[in-house]
């Protein structure tokens, strides 16, 4: 376990693996945990870092804004201090989203952008999510964690194949705030990325499952429409967690990508 000390509180981070510098971003509710197996595939060719970010995982949470904006700014001082010049980002849903807005912001940072099940549009969100971007909501929701568990226990099927997840996600909810899960998805709403995808100028990825029931996978078109270099690809069998549902062809599709020049 591996800290930095930022200007605005701890950052908890992973690495693994020698070579070139990755940087992998989590989603919402999420941690650095789902990049587990995609930093043991990467580990003989790239030295993987999966940083949480505020509000999240391992890092700190005594904060008043927990924006995309927030979190871009929390890329560059995490490469900054460690002494990354520039690398490829790699982002699973708002990670995604972040990654496509750090090379907008600091494009020198960036070599290449790689987004998984990631929204454009903030309202390309499911419903439940929408919802829980208002604070009546996430207060009811966030003070009934066992509620949401269950709920999501129920519903894993329908999110990812992968029956290690009800766990996983559960462990991740348990180190929210209240704050955290209300400002972060109430921003990743109101995001919209499209009048920015023509500024990113260096090569991107994205990755959809065609049965992702949380973000809608036809934001893939609006990044082949937008994006000066994208490549899209869609994994016909996996939801919103491709590199959970088909992992040979995520981890394929990601190192064929980051191997490109």
């Amino acid at each position: 376990m591996s800290t930095i000390t930022t200007d605005q509180g701890i950052v908890h981070y992973e690495v693994y693996g020698r070579g070139r510098p990755v940087l992998l971003l989590h989603g919402w509710l999420g941690s650095w945990g789902v990049w587990q197996e995609t930093m043991a595939y990467l580990q003989n060719d790239f030295r993987t870092y999966a940083l949480d970010f505020w509000g999240f995982g391992e890092s700190g949470k005594p904060r008043a804004s927990y924006d995309i904006t927030d979190f871009v700014g929390l890329v560059d001082q995490f490469m900054d201090k460690l002494g990354i010049r520039q690398a490829p980002l790699i982002g699973h849903s708002m990670g995604g989203t972040v990654s496509l807005a750090v090379a907008v912001k600091y494009p020198q940072r960036v070599s290449k952008v790689g987004i998984i099940g990631s929204p454009i549009m903030g309202r390309s969100l499911a419903l439940p999510l929408k919802l829980a971007g208002y604070a009546p909501i996430a207060w009811a929701v966030h003070n009934m964690l066992w509620a949401l568990k269950v709920g999501l226990s129920a519903a894993a099927p329908y999110i990812t194949q992968d029956p290690r997840w009800p766990d996983m996600i559960n462990q991740d909810l348990d180190k929210t705030t209240l704050d955290s899960f209300l400002l972060s998805i109430r921003s990743l709403r109101k995001t919209d990325l499209r009048p920015l995808l023509s500024e990113v100028h260096v090569p991107v990825l994205g990755i959809y499952g065609r049965r992702d029931n949380i973000v809608n996978p036809r934001q893939g078109e609006l990044l082949q429409g937008g994006a000066g270099q994208p490549r899209v690809e869609y994994m016909e069998h996996a939801g919103h967690f491709p590199m959970l549902d088909q992992p040979r062809a995520f981890m394929a599709a990601l190192k064929d990508f980051l191997d490109a020049e």
